[in-house]
């Protein structure tokens, strides 16, 4: 039966905005110090013959989705011209439905084989399903925004019965577990309207001016964690380790979390960058943290990603790192079947990211909270629009301590135009930000109201205006 709710995808564009870093961040054994920002718009159609745009946008972070021998660069170019690849495509589905309908079939039935394609006229090295998802991620977002608009009500507010022609056993298993239940009966139903910030601490951030070589400080942000911690009042830092130099990662806990308590600070996690090869060398950092810095391990949260993201070819049993703290799968989680997976080998939680695809993250959500596995979201250094449904999941999604806040670090003034807007997001106060601005239908950008020239469209599919 036709649900006269229903859109149809028919026109697509991108458009490309170039980021530089103010100071560098690495990921796993790169270095990023510029990003891509890939800002999607889509035109649908309803059955009654209407026409709306929806936006979304996810930084291009090859680092992080693509590692491997291509430049930064070469990765960043494939990566632009899969977008290409899948606004054609998208527009060419002609399929009715909900956002999560067709976000879900797409991924099921089409992703994977445009993927193929595109990789057989690429051979020197195959882009990864992960950067596969990136790629999408964008236009997803902008479906999901573009149906809200399209009802004239919030899109969190479209994850039921009323509007969904399927319920959550069509998409996951098993079956009688969801089987008459939607994403509604996952989420949090009057959601927080300030998150716990939480700061990352890269491998090159300068902890005090004793560690020298500090950048320019020009633009009147702060230079080192001390500095942030003063000026935003944090409370919660995530500290990025090597997952190859045990000693130097202890010491790196250490170094910070004396820091911490210091500053009262409340929380830490680590994420050791998906380079640790067996489950020891987390146990004896743990282990070593316990018996020698109780205080610190005590104020450990959890520990993110150590091994590689590739669950098939690395299906390492991590129930005795997940004893000591809860373990939270973030690259691996790919979907809810990678989820699944990562919950039999012993991983406690999972790291939700709309770099992923909304649809997906929707789903890996629900998954999740069935089988008693904690929530949290975290970015690729979101800013722009892209830091607005970034937000919106984690306040919906409940986690285990609010949400990652990369883009103020490492790249403020690249949003500038849409703190004038909402000012709480961008900019951490009292340790938090908060989404009290974001309002209207879809994700509630207000993208009317936010003073940003665009690019010309790199991309544009269909119809649009």
């Amino acid at each position: 039966m036709n649900n006269p709710a229903d859109i149809q995808i028919i026109g697509a564009e991108l458009h490309v905005l170039p980021v530089k870093t103010r100071m560098p961040i690495k990921f796993g054994t790169e270095v990023v110090t510029w990003v891509n920002v890939a800002r999607a718009r889509v035109m649908v159609a309803g059955r009654d013959g209407r026409r709306t745009t929806g936006w979304g946008e996810t930084p291009l972070s090859a680092q992080w989705a693509w590692p491997g021998v291509l430049s930064h660069a070469q990765r960043d170019q494939r990566m632009r011209e899969f977008c290409g690849w899948l606004a054609r495509d998208l527009v060419k589905q002609n399929q009715w439905g909900h956002p999560m309908e067709l976000g879900a079939d797409f991924q099921k039935h089409r992703l994977d084989a445009l993927l193929n394609q595109f990789n057989q006229s690429n051979t020197d090295q195959p882009m990864p399903h992960l950067a596969a998802l990136v790629c999408l991620s964008a236009f997803d977002l902008a479906v999901h925004d573009a149906y809200g608009n399209h009802l004239n009500r919030p899109t969190y507010l479209t994850y039921d019965r009323t509007h969904m022609n399927r319920d959550l056993g069509d998409y996951l298993e098993p079956r009688d577990v969801f089987a008459g239940k939607y994403p509604e009966d996952f989420l949090v139903r009057n959601p927080p309207k300030s998150l716990v910030a939480w700061h990352l601490v890269g491998g090159l951030d300068p902890l005090s001016e004793a560690d020298g070589g500090r950048p320019d400080e020009s633009d009147g942000q702060p230079v080192w964690l001390s500095q942030w911690i003063a000026r935003d009042r944090l409370k919660a830092l995530k500290i990025k380790l090597r997952g190859n130099d045990s000693a130097w990662d202890y010491q790196r806990i250490v170094d910070v979390g004396k820091m911490a308590i210091e500053w009262d600070v409340n929380w830490l996690s680590a994420d050791f960058n998906c380079t640790v090869r067996e489950p020891d060398y987390v146990n004896d950092i743990l282990d070593r943290l316990r018996d020698e810095s109780p205080n610190i391990y005590g104020i450990l949260l959890y520990v993110e990603q150590p091994f590689a993201y590739d669950l098939a070819a690395n299906p390492i049993d991590v129930h005795a790192v997940a004893s000591r703290k809860p373990l939270f799968m973030d690259e691996s989680a790919h979907n809810w079947e990678l989820v699944r997976m990562g919950r039999s080998l012993g991983w406690s939680g999972v790291a939700l990211k709309t770099c992923k695809t909304q649809t997906g993250a929707i789903l890996s959500l629900c998954w999740a909270k069935a089988h008693g596995m904690a929530l949290m979201v975290q970015d690729l250094a979101n800013p722009m629009l892209a830091m607005i449904p970034h937000a919106l999941l984690a306040a919906h999604a409940g986690t285990i301590m609010g949400v990652e806040t990369n883009a103020s670090q490492f790249y403020p003034a690249a949003s500038e135009a849409e703190a004038v807007i909402h000012p709480g997001l961008y900019r951490r106060r009292g340790g938090k930000v908060n989404w009290e601005t974001v309002g209207g239908t879809g994700f509630g950008y207000r993208v009317e109201e936010i003073g940003r020239s665009l690019p010309e469209p790199a991309i544009v599919c269909g119809e649009m205006d």
